[in-house]
């Protein structure tokens, strides 16, 4: 552990002004609350802060962060409270140290949703002020290299998957590679032991093998810039464990097919000659095609420039070369916190870092804004996750700004990039001048214009194919928006026609009476909590009027109708594993037809639903295994006709609606509903149900579309 003065000494190394009395007073303090507190591995608790405080060291962090790092658990942990840090170490310091600790754990029983709590909260601390995510990166590489000390499998995975999910992304944001790369691997040691072993024992043995090959590269390299007139210096590294393996996986290969394991650097004083030493390697080496990225003319949404390139190079060996300057390199690791090392000396005040203004945090901003859109703590968490797990892409709007979008991402969540209202009043796109679909995927380069109007609102279809956090907040508060005002008319219908059954009067006086009884917290939430189904009107007119006997026990809410439908139809759905009478509806989610692999799901308030097994949905109820049911078709029973659905693209041209209608009656198909949810002077965009025997049945439908001249696209629907 270090001790007092070598941490004094190490920050006065690369500051000479910063406050010796406070990093003394904070190492004191610290070591007094932890006082005989022990950690998993046996060492004293307050090793563990002075360790973070370490950590950031080595990144020539500020005052007030050391100081940060050495109190980031004295209120979560001990007697203290912030009143006693701000009395003791000012405002400055009391704000950041709250911005890392966490919530109580009185405060939030449910785990899930006290980490999505504490991570909301997180959020909210270092959009004020980004030195709270430097010292909770530390906090969280300290924990990941001692993670191995804690006896619980379960916790230590755990701990690991959100190290991989939330905390590697965020250390890539903020372009803090070392930090980044680290968390990762410690993370893939934990969650696929067996995985990084073998990796590791291959890179051994190339290693033991070709050590002599990766030497002989570097030379020729470094002589063929030489020759070009250009110093640099040049280093070859191996990719980490967990590269290797994500690669492995995305590209579906062995390690034997990866070619690129070694990567190569040059490194040179100026951007120009980054780019003479680019055009030396291109003429002197055959170029990889579709390997070459320019993140000097595009950086990166972290602030990551330099130039990456593949080439059939030394000894006829395909390699990854990456060129950049000694500055580029140093942000390349260090990230936001390499500005200690290129800024001036005020920012040991810590000025710089607290503005999250500028396209390196604009991500940040998106993060708020999610925040503010999101139902839950958990729903901000699982966009948050949408927002930092992708790759990216670079497109441009047609007066030339860049925007950088997650892989995949279509032209509505460029709208919401480029503004909220742009997204919300999206109607349709043109990618390179031309008109498209908007659930077309973007590729880098593509210049999209997005097209707008007032009328417009955000449709429920955008969900399934928007990409980025925002987008998917803002389409789903409004979805929300739309059926809390579809739900509320029904529940007013209802109750209306409850109370006039009996010849009683329905007034607000009457119900604010009984809302507090009936768990709602306004007349209007009580209207929604019947038209939702979790109230009857019986219930609320029994609830305004005691001694009132309903004299038609038929009225009921949507909800139940439906069951009662289900229950009357249950014998005509021929599904085997089913006990008799049980009420069954088939989720509108997924379109369960007979030959698809389905599952059934309980205690939904409608009976049992079911799924297909690879419908999204079901990723809601992993933690609920005992709702799940094993079903299957009886298809020897079964001699129904049942509802498939579509989504398809159809050319905008004379006939071809036509030609969809024949194609499907001479398959012996029915269309049974037609809903047209996009159109433009090119194409429609629709949702079509076909009534038909099996999967199979559907799947000869599809193929025969697919090869008709009038339509675009098709493909069977899953939302």
């Amino acid at each position: 552990m270090m001790r007092q003065f070598e941490l004094v000494e190490r920050v006065k190394s690369y500051d000479p002004n910063a406050d010796e009395d406070a990093l003394n007073r904070a190492y004191v303090y610290a070591t007094k609350m932890h006082g005989v507190q022990k950690r998993a591995s046996g060492d004293p608790y307050f090793s563990h802060p002075v360790e973070v405080a370490g950590i950031l060291t080595n990144y020539k962090l500020d005052t007030a962060s050391i100081v940060t790092a050495l109190l980031h658990d004295i209120v979560e942990d001990t007697t203290a409270t912030l009143d006693d840090v701000k009395d003791l170490f000012g405002d400055e310091v009391a704000r950041l140290v709250d911005g890392v600790t966490k919530l109580a754990r009185i405060q939030i029983q449910n785990i899930e949703t006290k980490q999505a709590e504490n991570f909301r909260k997180f959020v909210l601390a270092m959009s004020e002020d980004i030195r709270v995510l430097l010292v909770k990166l530390a906090d969280r590489l300290h924990n990941m290299r001692t993670l191995h000390f804690i006896s619980d499998a379960t916790k230590r995975r755990n701990i690991a998957m959100e190290t991989m999910e939330i905390y590697a992304p965020l250390a890539e944001r903020i372009g803090m590679q070392e930090i980044k790369t680290e968390l990762e691997d410690l993370a893939f040691a934990e969650m696929h032991p067996e995985a990084r072993a073998s990796i590791l024992t291959r890179l051994r043995f190339l290693e033991l093998h070709g050590g002599e090959l990766v030497v002989k590269i570097m030379d020729e390299l470094d002589q063929t810039i030489r020759k070009g007139g250009i110093e640099g210096y040049i280093s070859g590294r191996e990719k980490t464990p967990y590269s290797i393996w994500r690669k492995m996986q995305v590209k579906d290969v062995s390690f034997e097919q990866l070619s690129d394991i070694m990567a190569f650097r040059i490194m040179v004083d100026s951007i120009a000659d980054v780019y003479r030493v680019l055009g030396i390697v291109h003429t002197a080496y055959p170029t990889v095609p579709g390997r070459f990225k320019d993140y000097i003319s595009t950086p990166k949404r972290n602030g990551y420039r330099s130039i990456h390139t593949a080439v059939i190079g030394p000894q006829r060996h395909r390699i990854e070369i990456q060129i950049r300057t000694h500055e580029m390199h140093e942000v390349a690791e260090l990230g936001v916190a390499a500005h200690w090392k290129y800024k001036d000396s005020d920012l040991f005040g810590g000025q710089a870092l607290k503005s999250v203004e500028g396209r390196q945090y604009s991500w940040l901003r998106e993060l708020l804004d999610i925040l503010e859109h999101a139902q839950s703590p958990q729903e901000f968490l699982e966009h948050t996750k949408l927002e930092m797990f992708h790759d990216q892409v670079f497109c441009f709007t047609p007066k030339g700004d860049l925007i950088a979008l997650p892989k995949g991402a279509s032209p509505v969540d460029l709208a919401y990039a480029v503004h909220t209202e742009v997204g919300n009043t999206c109607v349709g796109a043109k990618v390179n001048g031309r008109i498209v679909p908007l659930r077309t995927r973007l590729q880098n380069g593509d210049q999209v214009e997005i097209m707008t109007s007032s009328a417009q609102k955000p449709s429920p279809e955008w969900e399934g194919f928007v990409v980025t956090g925002k987008a998917r907040a803002h389409v789903r508060r409004r979805i929300r928006a739309e059926a809390r005002t579809e739900y509320l008319k029904l529940g007013q219908e209802i109750l209306e026609k409850t109370f006039a059954k009996e010849g009683l009067s329905l007034t607000d006086k009457g119900l604010k009476g009984v809302m507090e009884k009936l768990g709602a917290d306004s007349v209007e939430d009580l209207y929604v909590k019947v038209g939702e189904g979790r109230l009857v009107g019986r219930e609320v007119l029994v609830a305004v009027y005691p001694g009132a006997r309903t004299t038609d026990d038929n009225i009921v809410n949507l909800s139940q109708a439906r069951m009662r439908q289900t229950q009357e139809a249950t014998g005509a759905i021929a599904i085997r594993g089913l006990t008799p009478g049980m009420a069954v509806h088939l989720s509108e989610c997924c379109h369960p037809l007979p030959g698809d692999r389905i599952v059934g799901i309980t205690g939904g308030g409608r009976g049992i639903e079911i799924h297909c097994i690879d419908c999204e949905r079901l990723e809601d109820y992993t933690e609920t295994p005992e709702r799940w049911i094993d079903l299957a078709w009886d298809v020897d029973r079964d001699k129904d006709v049942h509802i498939g659905r579509v989504n398809l693209v159809v050319g905008n041209e004379p006939g071809s609606l036509g030609a969809l209608s024949t194609v499907i009656a001479r398959n012996f198909g029915n269309i049974s509903n037609l809903k047209i949810v996009n159109r433009s002077k090119e194409f429609f965009e629709m949702v079509v149900d076909i009534e038909v025997r099996g999967v199979k049945h559907l799947t000869n439908i599809i193929a025969a579309l697919r090869a008709t001249p009038a339509i675009n696209s098709v493909e069977r629907a899953r939302r």
